[in-house]
């Protein structure tokens, strides 16, 4: 049997392209003795996986050339040497982009299978719902009636951070980009209101429009100009969580923008970077929550499934055009 991976062969200069990737085929490994050999099902592709392509320090290491890139997988247990997992297992982790691989166990966790769709978990009740559930309630301790602003809205974290807003009680505005995801949010996931970044003229004044009360709690997916606009709406203690900087991934230079430290000076307000695996600790008790509100039909699950192996590069490519709604994944 063939096996085809991708390797990670050249580091782009701004928006990625297909020559960063190479396909690579050879033999389907065997397991040895504390191992298990998976076959993929779902691929995970994400935005943080573009800082990754850059040398240069971060939250996680860069990947290195000429080895398989990694992200969040789930897979199929095809043959088991390792005492902790059973042929017919269905497991989830962070493994290469192949068809076939082995693994030792090591961070890989069994999934129930009974739970539909199995990309969920890398969705909802995988790391963009723990970093959604985790950075808004941690960080923005969120009061009831308070106004709720989220960029990269109709996103992964986004979709799930204005479900989460509004079982809480809050107000919830989103920023997209695109006109049917303006409605789509409205209209399918319950966001009080929805702006469409590519076509509002100044979104200072779009904001405040939306935000009569101004904005209590802004998570932030996006940066850039977008970001600047609801700053300038912000109340007094207003927290302000950095998920994400989509906007400033692709920049071979850090663009030029408004001073915040003013606005956030005078409102006495909280800005924040979050990276979800400090919390890891409250993993557990989080994922059970998740649950039980996605069984109950409380949140809402939307994915973007791209078919085939071969089309990994090209759904990752597509997050930074916006060809998705809710969690890009890649079914095998």
């Amino acid at each position: 049997m063939k096996n085809r991976t991708i390797i990670f062969e050249k580091r782009p200069v701004g928006k990625p392209t297909n020559e960063v990737f190479k396909f690579v085929e050879e033999t389907v490994p065997q397991p040895e003795n504390g191992e298990v050999l998976l076959k993929t099902v779902y691929v995970s592709v994400d935005p943080y996986l573009r800082g990754r392509m850059n040398n240069s320090k971060s939250y996680v290491d860069p990947f290195n050339l000429n080895e398989p890139i990694t992200s969040g997988i789930v897979a199929e247990v095809i043959e088991s040497k390792n005492s902790q997992f059973a042929k017919g297992d269905v497991v989830a982790g962070m493994l290469g982009w192949s068809e076939y691989q082995v693994s030792d166990g090591a961070g890989l966790y069994k999934v129930n299978s009974n739970v539909t769709p199995l990309s969920v978990y890398q969705g909802i009740l995988g790391m963009p719902g723990l970093t959604a559930y985790l950075g808004f309630t941690e960080i923005r301790q969120p009061k009831a009636g308070e106004t709720l602003v989220v960029s990269g809205a109709a996103g992964a974290v986004g979709l799930l951070v204005g479900q989460i807003g509004k079982l809480l009680g809050c107000h919830v505005v989103g920023i997209a980009g695109s006109d049917e995801k303006v409605e789509l949010l409205k209209s399918e996931f319950g966001f009080d209101e929805a702006i469409n970044y590519k076509t509002t003229k100044r979104m200072n004044k779009s904001i405040a429009e939306v935000c009569p009360n101004g904005v209590d709690i802004y998570f932030d997916n996006v940066g850039g100009e977008i970001s600047d606009g609801v700053i300038m709406n912000i109340n007094k203690f207003a927290r302000i969580i950095i998920c994400g900087a989509i906007s400033l991934y692709n920049e071979t230079r850090i663009p030029m923008g408004p001073r915040l430290q003013g606005s956030l000076l005078v409102n006495s307000a909280l800005m924040k970077g979050f990276i979800v695996n400090d919390y890891s600790a409250q993993f557990p008790k989080t994922i059970v929550q998740l649950t039980k509100w996605f069984l109950e039909g409380k949140l809402k699950n939307k994915e973007t499934v791209v078919e085939g192996f071969e089309n990994i590069p090209n759904a990752f490519i597509g997050l930074f055009e916006g060809s998705n709604i809710g969690k890009m994944m890649v079914k095998i």
